[in-house]
């Protein structure tokens, strides 16, 4: 097959980086042909800010590097999307409010820098949930994000526009934010890949805060393995984040034998608040990937006695607390529906955000507590179908996801039929080996999922 950088568009990071350095395609040609895809899929509202000629120009240095033998970055030529929470330099960061647009960022965040250090080329701002208090890409100021994936459904948030600029061929790979499944969500409503590092793996620094205590860059793209290359590149201590962490040995290595995993499955998914096409569906995932989990099998947990739920309401509230905090000047013109929500914060007292704090902590001992009985823990990641475009937004899309947010653990999430997706969420530090599982899991899934 003849590679063109039409044909790229769709294509995973790998091959993309293939195609670049043995010179079939040029970084200018590429970032052109995704330009192009995103002014004809303007309705889709993935974007806030498209930033053509900084781009082009970025990969015009890029190909000028590689014809001159220059040192080249990990990423050098790779158009990505940055989510509109996240500073580049430049560009604006609204936080999908309209008191913050045409506000432009100083200086690139952290984990931007690293990307611009390693060559990328950054195409622009993603679209996101007003103030990143949603999970269905909904923006009265913005405008709705579509989904290319599922039209007429929505395209999950608040990491609406990452998770749709990738579904759609506008970016190789894109940024997004995980509060409580900001990522997740929106890839499995989207049908691509999405990936909540550990806490404190990657810098926030640049990175408007929604919760700081649970506050993760995310990444979003084709294949599982395209997220090591982004997750390497940006990782590293940053001393101007009080929450970055500063390892004394790199992430633990891809080494976990499959056959001897300990796999904990949620037990009833439907008894968990899953709708039956979404357990079925979980069901269906689970039982492919069956041979993968050694001679005990699959060991059933139950999400009830984390009490997450519960606790993801406590989380809320302190996100709100948190929002209003950070963002008061500038809601000005805010819905209503946002408004109503950080007025809420206002009710409650100190007392009120240090009781939702340690009904946190205990929920960090309680998985911590399970994880002596399980090395990964296997679960769908939204409880209902992408709801309908024009539906009213459920309550309940990250009951799921908040299991890994609120311990800080890891969470990969793998695209399965209808919109629906399937959650792996391991240890602290172990990144990287939930990464080669996700990829050994993807692959066997899909696989059993051919006909004979």
């Amino acid at each position: 097959m003849t590679i063109t950088a039409e044909s790229l568009r769709h294509r995973p990071l790998i091959f993309v980086l293939r195609a670049l350095a043995t010179g079939e395609v040029s970084s200018q040609a590429l970032t052109t042909a995704f330009l192009e895809a995103i002014a004809r899929d303007a309705a889709l509202n993935a974007w806030t800010w498209v930033d053509q000629e900084g781009a082009l120009e970025a990969a015009r240095q890029s190909d000028a590097r590689r014809a001159s033998g220059a040192p080249l970055g990990r990423l050098d030529g790779v158009p990505l999307a940055i989510k509109d929470n996240i500073d580049v330099a430049g560009m604006p960061t609204t936080v999908g409010l309209p008191g913050r647009r045409g506000r432009r960022a100083e200086n690139d965040a952290h984990i931007v820098s690293r990307l611009r250090g390693a060559g990328a080329v950054l195409l622009g701002k993603t679209n996101l949930d007003e103030a990143t208090l949603g999970t269905v890409g909904r923006n009265a100021h913005y405008g709705d994000v579509g989904n290319p994936f599922l039209p007429g459904r929505v395209s999950g948030g608040s990491s609406a526009g990452s998770a749709a600029a990738v579904a759609a061929g506008h970016a190789v790979a894109a940024l997004g934010s995980d509060t409580l499944g900001s990522v997740r969500i929106p890839a499995a409503f989207c049908g691509v890949i999405g990936f909540k590092p550990g806490f404190g793996e990657l810098s926030c620094r640049g990175m408007a805060p929604s919760l700081r205590r649970l506050d993760c860059p995310g990444i979003l793209a084709r294949q599982v393995q395209d997220i090591a290359p982004l997750l390497q590149t940006m990782a590293g201590y940053d001393a101007a984040d009080p929450r970055s962490r500063r390892r004394r040995v790199a992430l633990a290595l891809p080494d976990w034998d499959p056959s001897c995993l300990r796999v904990g499955v949620l037990a009833d998914a439907v008894a968990a608040g899953a709708e039956p096409a979404v357990a079925s569906a979980f069901q269906t995932a689970v039982q492919r990937a069956s041979g993968l989990f050694g001679q005990a099998g699959a060991i059933h947990f139950d999400l009830n006695e984390l009490e997450v739920v519960a606790t993801r309401r406590a989380a809320l509230l302190m996100m709100e607390a948190e929002l209003l905090a950070a963002h008061e000047p500038d809601l000005g013109g805010a819905s209503e529906q946002v408004l109503t929500m950080l007025a809420f914060a206002q009710k409650k007292s100190a007392s009120d955000y240090a009781r939702a704090d340690l009904r946190l902590d205990q929920h960090v001992v309680r998985v911590r507590q399970m994880f002596e009985r399980f090395d990964v823990l296997i679960l769908p990641v939204a409880p209902l179908l992408p709801p309908a475009t024009d539906a009213p937004e459920p309550s309940t899309l990250a009951d799921f996801t908040a299991l890994a947010s609120l311990a800080g653990c890891p969470a990969l999430s793998l695209p399965l039929e209808q919109g629906t997706g399937l959650q792996l969420v391991g240890l602290p530090g172990s990144d990287l080996r939930l990464l080669e599982l996700g990829t050994v899991l993807a692959a066997v899934i899909e696989a059993e999922g051919q006909p004979g």
